[in-house]
């Protein structure tokens, strides 16, 4: 189990979180009642038994094995890919997670937090750190100008760490003015962010357009309330009684308040945060774990495992499966386009990956291809239709509701999610597949 706070949305147990995204680790994740109660639960003896500092993420495994600081547990869920495989690239994916924790997250704090109002501004301090910015941002856009990736030809925990400690700068003041000189470093950040594993973790990383500026009004409704009246509400005094006639005055004992927990970075602001009213709050339980059947999807054998396992926990009354085909095929030139168009429109649906997966298929090659896919979504409706964030590319594709219980569907079913098959309703040879999921 992590722990990650009062907020999910914790920066530094992301680390964790996208490694076992990578790994395949189950990982359950505590950051809410009653599970856990920020303030409360890392105050108890069980939780400072196991976590002496009371700090957040916390790592349990099944056996009881512990771990605190956010680096050690990404490192424990990660596999030797993200690690390195050799002594030379697990040495440089070190340097470059010391080189985040060192490097990029003084100045970034100095600079993101008080925007974020949990940290009063100091205009010395923040032009100082955004100089020392320019200089990180230096040293990695010259690292990237060669590679995609920080160390070896794919993600590593080196990117994963890096480009945790970024997220709040691109998103709050790495406006495009001050981002242009570094390019490598954008379009690394954008790959990373848009990897499956990420997204599923961050969902969609907004860049700001505008650099965020220090609001006193809002640091000040940041700051934690005093207990106590204040002078205008306070009763009046009572006259001192005589030295004979009165009992003398009894201090009352006022009771310390416990200390103000001091929240990781930027779950003070995150807290705030209006959430979005869910389309399908309304709909029963399912007894369908989209989440277990996407795990044995990644991490086991479609045919075998994935596709029986879909099949036995399939939910009809509480999910649908949809076909969509793309409207316009003539309008397909490039291949690399074309998957382009079907990475794009999953990117953009990331507030659908909790309750939709899909399986989407190119087909043919250049000048001469269709696309095409199985949609599974909670509830019977289209799902595109229930809310304005998921209304994206969808209209570009003509929408059939497949019968479950039909044995068409259960082909469509069994070729799409293994891309392999006659696929005898299209006509074109396999070309590549793409997941939602």
């Amino acid at each position: 189990m992590l722990t990650t706070g009062i907020h999910q949305k914790n920066w530094r147990a992301f680390k964790a979180q996208i490694a076992a995204q990578y790994s395949g680790a189950r990982l359950k994740v505590a950051s809410s009642a009653p599970a856990f109660t920020f303030g409360q639960t890392n105050r108890t003896p069980a939780f400072l038994n196991n976590f002496p500092l009371g700090k957040v993420p916390a790592f349990q495994g099944d056996d009881g094995f512990c771990l605190f600081e956010s680096n050690a547990i990404a490192h424990y869920l990660s596999n030797e890919a993200l690690r390195g495989s050799s002594p030379q690239a697990q040495s440089q994916v070190l340097q470059w997670v010391s080189f985040a924790d060192a490097e990029i997250i003084p100045p970034a704090s100095t600079w993101v937090f008080p925007t974020l109002g949990i940290m009063q501004f100091n205009k010395q301090a923040t032009e100082q750190a955004k100089e020392e910015m320019k200089k990180v941002l230096s040293v990695l856009n010259h690292h990237l100008n060669t590679r995609t990736f920080l160390v070896g030809e794919r993600v590593s925990l080196a990117d994963i760490s890096v480009a945790c400690s970024m997220i709040w700068l691109y998103k709050q003041v790495l406006e495009p003015s001050f981002r242009q000189p570094f390019p490598n470093v954008t379009r690394w950040f954008q790959t990373c962010v848009n990897q499956p594993q990420f997204k599923t973790v961050l969902g969609e990383v907004k860049l700001c357009d505008k650099m965020a500026q220090f609001d006193p009004k809002k640091f000040s409704d940041m700051q934690p309330k005093k207990d106590g009246p204040s002078k205008k509400d306070a009763p009046p005094k009572k006259e001192k009684a005589g030295k004979e006639g009165g009992k003398p005055q009894e201090k009352k004992k006022k009771e310390a308040a416990p200390a103000e927990e001091e929240m990781d970075e930027c779950e003070a602001a995150l807290a705030s945060e209006p959430k979005t009213k869910d389309p399908f709050a309304h709909l029963p339980k399912s007894a369908f774990v989209m989440d277990e059947f996407k795990r044995k999807y990644s991490n086991e054998d479609t045919l075998t495992v994935a596709v029986p396992h879909f099949w036995e926990h399939f939910d009809k009354e509480g999910y649908s499966i949809w076909y969509g085909e793309y409207k316009f095929p003539e309008e397909l030139t490039m291949t690399f386009m074309s998957c382009n168009l079907i990475m794009g429109m999953f990117q953009r649906l990331d507030k659908l990956r909790k309750n939709g997966f899909a399986s989407v298929i190119l087909f043919g090659g250049n000048n001469d291809s269709s696309i095409s896919g199985i949609w599974i979504f909670r509830g019977q409706d289209l799902a595109f239709t229930l809310s304005d964030d998921w209304q994206i590319d969808y209209e570009s594709y003509a929408w059939r509701k497949l019968d479950p219980d039909s044995d068409e569907t259960k082909t469509m079913v069994k070729e799409y999610f293994a891309w392999e098959g006659e696929f005898k309703h299209v006509g074109k040879p396999f070309n590549q597949g793409k997941c939602f999921k």
